[in-house]
């Protein structure tokens, strides 16, 4: 993408953020959009043909790009597989409770709103966090840390199940026995 249409992506994005945060996602339109990044509305449209779910899809996945350069900077200092799976789990739950941003996308208020974006932006999401994690993922496989015979996409889809799971049906008290009991061994060689 040339550097001008991204720059005009990047303001799109960083108007609708505040407008998230000013009228929530749900009262959030791409009038107001426009208005907050000082563009008109058809350039909006031009940048983001999908429109407003398209914009609220990119909020989202930048904001998960955030949280991934941090937890792929905490997995290297994770003491093992096991270690760098449960704690990638709980940070991802604690994430998505925490973030406002991602929060508000998907609170009760927002999600009719919303559900169109995020239904189809499961795709995305799962192939970015399995692109962020794949290099932990093939170095493990290649210690025999990791099951040899799943994928980086299904062991990702798998704990983004998981951890939506989670995030709906809170666990009572710390999760980590839960993880370490029956999601770790689900990726991991028995030894």
């Amino acid at each position: 993408m040339p550097q001008a249409t991204t720059d005009v992506r990047e303001r799109i994005v960083d108007a609708a953020e505040r407008c998230f945060a000013r009228y929530g996602v749900a009262k959030t339109t791409v009038e107001d959009i426009a208005a907050a990044a000082g563009l008109s509305r058809a350039t909006v449209y031009r940048s983001f043909a999908g429109g407003r779910d398209e914009v609220i899809l990119e909020v989202l996945l930048r904001d998960l790009r955030r949280f991934l350069d941090r937890l792929a900077a905490r997995l290297g200092t994770q003491r093992s597989v096991s270690d760098g799976i449960v704690e990638g789990v709980v940070d991802a739950v604690a994430f998505v409770r925490g973030e406002p941003r991602v929060a508000a996308l998907l609170t009760p208020e927002a999600a009719g709103h919303t559900q169109t974006a995020v239904a189809g932006a499961a795709e995305s999401v799962l192939r970015l966090c399995a692109d962020r994690v794949r290099p932990y993922f093939a170095a493990a496989q290649r210690e025999g840390l990791l099951r040899a015979d799943i994928t980086v996409e299904g062991a990702v889809e798998f704990l983004f199940r998981i951890i939506s799971s989670m995030i709906v049906l809170p666990h009572d008290g710390d999760p980590r026995d839960f993880l370490r009991v029956y999601a770790v061994p689900a990726l991991t060689e028995s030894t």
